[in-house]
């Protein structure tokens, strides 16, 4: 029996975050949250879409950093044709010579995160931490939500799966005042599907 093709890739200069290039969608989110109208932690179903798309390259003196723009929105289920619950921009962004991977967040609800971790340039698997008042990976957020719902750390992880799927989890830690000030772990995960490459091929004919 013949062995299987060896893999062969090129530069991959994007390095761990190659895989994610293109927009994914995926029908099986789970978001545990607290609700504030009912009074109650629970799951809601969602549909999302994530679009990532290349930048140039970013020079910080000495400095070199590849990476993707990207739009992240999603739709609770059963409300689809409506307005979405989520809506993010941001970007995901590799400095090959530190071996460094970050994610930028912005949240339309008034909320900036800069996550990073170590990385390597085949990963696929990429990891994200922050923290209020880091120096390098920190938090931010609007004076309204850091008296009602304080951000106190952010954690996540996305992986590129065997049959090309990509999937993620992360975790929000809250410090809810609605619940007397406990700390509640906020938590999305969902496994999508490429549905556009960005690729000069037959496909985006």
């Amino acid at each position: 029996m013949p062995k299987a093709a060896k893999e062969i890739m090129g530069p991959q200069a994007l390095g761990p975050l190659t895989w994610l290039v293109g927009e994914w969608e995926g029908n099986g989110g789970v978001d545990l949250s607290y609700h504030n109208k009912d009074d109650e932690t629970t799951e809601t179903g969602y549909f999302e879409r994530f679009k990532f798309h290349p930048i140039p390259k970013q020079e910080n003196g000495k400095q070199e950093i590849e990476g993707l723009k990207y739009e992240n929105t999603a739709w609770r289920h059963g409300e689809e044709a409506m307005n979405p619950f989520h809506d993010e921009v941001g970007y995901m962004l590799w400095d090959k010579a530190n071996g460094q991977v970050m994610r930028v967040v912005v949240f339309g609800r008034g909320i900036g995160i800069l996550a990073g971790s170590d990385a390597k340039a085949r990963d696929k698997k990429i990891n994200f931490k922050a923290k209020p008042g880091d120096p390098n990976y920190g938090i931010l957020q609007n004076k309204y939500l850091s008296q009602r719902a304080e951000l106190m750390g952010f954690q996540g992880a996305f992986w590129l799966n065997d049959d090309g799927t990509f999937s993620y989890e992360q975790t929000l830690e809250l410090k809810l005042a609605a619940i007397g000030g406990k700390v509640m772990k906020h938590t999305d995960r969902n496994t999508l599907h490429l549905v556009k490459r960005l690729h000069p091929s037959a496909e985006n004919a």
